[in-house]
């Protein structure tokens, strides 16, 4: 099952909101419905949203308000404007090759999902590996595989993994609701844990390595990743486990010094005082959401991409 996917000359793609409890996909023919499926998180993970990116121009028939509605729908995510560039370059030769362009981004981010997987595993020592994630990098975040459980998946088929431990990730719950079905869908033996145990569970000595994925590398290294995982980078550091962010090449950011140059996206207090619909805090409760944080490049043991490994 792909993620995202041209089909019929309109976007099709998983809702992610509905998951675990339905698997629905949605077809998607104009700039407005990718718009708002993107900012309600319906398609979420930075591959993904560079090809919803490269995808969106296909829609946007050269519209330059729709583009640029398109490539600012969720400013932390450098993907979604890198896969927006990609395809947007190529409106002057006709739409035929902006779909071409956007294809092949596609295309691409299906070879490094398994590029990705394989160095990561390749980088990784021991036979029976207890690893902990954050948030959601599979299949979801991507068109197949992923990144980071990109590299859990490729550890499972040679046999390399004990388990993973997945953080839930509140507020959304991306790691109880997704990863945890990609997980029993690959029959990868696994665990969820609340957030804030991960960096106790670290210090217990329970995790050979934290893998996570990555919304915005900077230049130097500084990844912003989906809140929580700064914690988890300083358990890791005090606990001597490898810390190590798996994303492809498209999500490093040269133009993005360090990470106090990185939007982070508060996505408002709705997700906060309430689960999945539920209110779970008085009426009138104000709250601050970030939805990312940016780990320090000194936190990271190394940036698995897909044409080679980084040791910031």
């Amino acid at each position: 099952m792909r993620t995202i996917d041209w089909v019929d000359g309109a976007v099709e793609l998983v809702d992610q909101t509905l998951l675990p409890d339905r698997c629905v996909m949605l077809r998607i023919s104009t700039v407005a419905e990718l718009v708002a499926a993107i900012r309600r998180l319906a398609v979420r993970g930075a591959p993904a949203l560079g090809v919803a990116g490269a995808l969106g121009v296909v829609l946007a028939d050269g519209d330059p308000v729709l583009l640029a509605e398109l490539r600012a729908a969720r400013p932390t995510a450098v993907n979604l404007a890198w896969g927006v560039d990609q395809a947007a370059a190529h409106l002057d030769e006709g739409r035929a090759a902006v779909l071409a362009a956007a294809l092949r981004v596609r295309d691409d981010d299906l070879a490094a999902c398994v590029a990705m997987g394989e160095r990561g595993a390749d980088l990784l020592e021991g036979d029976r590996l207890r690893i902990m994630t954050v948030c959601n990098t599979g299949g979801l975040a991507a068109v197949e595989r992923g990144t980071a459980l990109g590299v859990v998946q490729t550890l499972h088929e040679r046999g390399r993994l004990a388990e993973v431990l997945a953080l839930e990730t509140r507020p959304l719950l991306q790691g109880a609701r997704l990863t945890t079905w990609e997980l029993a869908r690959m029959g990868a033996p696994h665990r969820l844990i609340a957030d804030s145990a991960g960096p106790y569970l670290l210090a217990r000595g329970e995790v050979d390595a934290v893998l996570i994925g990555a919304d915005r590398i900077a230049a130097n290294g500084d990844t912003a990743n989906k809140i929580g995982s700064y914690a988890l980078a300083l358990g890791a550091e005090r606990a001597g486990v490898p810390f190590i962010v798996v994303a492809p090449e498209s999500t490093i950011d040269a133009n993005t010094p360090t990470g106090d140059e990185i939007e982070i996206e508060d996505r408002g207090a709705d997700e906060i005082v309430s689960v999945r619909g539920v209110r779970v805090a008085p009426e009138g409760t104000r709250a601050l959401n970030p939805a990312f944080d940016v780990t320090p490049h000194d936190l990271i043991s190394a940036i698995v991409t897909d044409q080679r490994v980084i040791r910031p």
